[in-house]
């Protein structure tokens, strides 16, 4: 029982460092933000400040369109967290559960395209919306989404061939054909790990700097990251709302991740199990 208590405790201490070692920076950021100038480039540093200024998210929104950028995040990274379900899903289940010719050969030449670096394909891409006129748009920065990436087909294969086939077999009985099976079956037994590609898509287009840059070049247009660092000129002076901003930007993140945490833990749990 000692010994047992002792590697209890052992535990929760290194746990509880790590937390520290991960909160500590945010909390950090968070008192900043909420700081005076003066305070904010007080040497040495003031961890607390003497008077909250909570206005400094006030006046964050009052310095830009931090609202419009907003929304233009929102937008981008819905439109590509459904692209990415549906599309991926799709292909996924076509590769785990449909017979056709070359399928092992395809799977292989999609898992290659995941080594290709992402600066690679920026030209042959830009060279394609430029045809298309969608320059200045935010649609090619969720178009790609809805053509399946590597990545999110790999993902939704590996979760589909976990299923036991005597569903697909029981389903195909009561005359199901495949694509009732996948949208019935498939679909609600995957719900962790579409929650885990959800999550992992909405955090890396809402955290996108580089496409935005290349194809957007109207203001009204940024999306959220790169209109905090087009108002770079405007924080001089203030750094400390730069800070409140960039804190802003966490939100949805934050949130979009307690939703689908539940899911997110039980994906790795039913991994680790199997």
């Amino acid at each position: 029982m000692r010994r047992k208590l002792l590697g209890k405790s052992i535990g929760y201490v290194l746990i509880g460092i790590s937390s520290l070692i991960m909160i500590v920076p945010f909390l950090s950021a968070f008192m900043n933000s909420l700081k005076t100038y003066k305070e904010y480039t007080t040497v040495p540093p003031r961890w607390i400040p003497e008077v909250f200024q909570w206005a400094n998210y006030a006046e964050v929104f009052k310095l830009g369109n931090i609202g419009g950028y907003t929304l233009n995040s929102i937008f981008v990274a819905v439109l590509s967290v459904i692209g990415a379900l549906i599309s991926c899903s799709m292909v996924g289940y076509a590769f785990a559960r449909l017979r056709f010719p070359l399928k092992s050969t395809l799977f292989v030449m999609v898992l290659g395209t995941m080594m290709i670096p992402a600066v690679v394909i920026i030209i042959p891409h830009f060279i394609i919306f430029n045809k298309l006129n969608m320059l200045d748009t935010l649609t090619p920065l969720w178009i790609i989404e809805w053509l399946a990436q590597p990545f999110g087909i790999f993902l939704m294969r590996q979760a589909f061939m976990n299923i036991p086939k005597e569903y697909e077999e029981a389903a195909k009985m009561e005359g199901c054909n495949p694509f009732q099976i996948y949208l019935r079956i498939f679909i609600p037994m995957a719900r962790p790990t579409l929650a885990t590609l959800a999550i992992f898509t909405f955090m890396g287009k809402w955290n996108e700097i580089l496409t935005p840059v290349i194809y957007l070049t109207s203001n009204e247009k940024y999306t959220l990251p790169i209109g905090i660092l087009s108002l770079s000129g405007q924080w001089t002076g203030n750094e400390q709302l730069m800070i409140a901003a960039a804190l802003v930007s966490l939100v949805p993140i934050l949130l979009v991740f307690l939703f689908a945490e539940k899911y997110f833990v039980q994906n790795h749990s039913m991994a680790g199990i199997k």
